[in-house]
């Protein structure tokens, strides 16, 4: 019998979400691009921080528009192998604004 975790996991990083943890929704196709009331996933708000920052919009509508495509980018990938040996509560003071459009 497995014991199922009491907080939602992010299916990013794969840390828990614990109440309370800033977490977002994030759209996997932008509401900009035509995803407005399509799939989200739950994920902490420093992991979608840094997807909005790595990726364009139409980037993410074209080709990371899934999780296992999300954890797949190169930078993503370091970054969510980095995150995950962090406690799910971790927040980080980022020192750059948003990738230049």
């Amino acid at each position: 019998m497995t014991q199922e975790h009491p907080n939602p996991i992010c299916p990013l990083c794969d840390r828990p979400i614990p109440p309370g943890v800033p977490q977002s929704l994030h759209h996997l196709i932008p509401r900009l691009r035509g995803g407005k009331g399509g799939p989200t996933i739950l994920i902490h708000h420093i992991c979608h921080k840094e997807i909005h920052a790595a990726i364009s919009e139409t980037e993410l509508a074209r080709h990371y528009n899934t999780p296992e495509s999300l954890r797949a980018h190169p930078q993503l990938a370091k970054f969510f192998a980095w995150v995950a040996k962090r406690p799910p509560d971790f927040i980080s003071k980022s020192k750059g604004g948003r990738r230049k459009r």
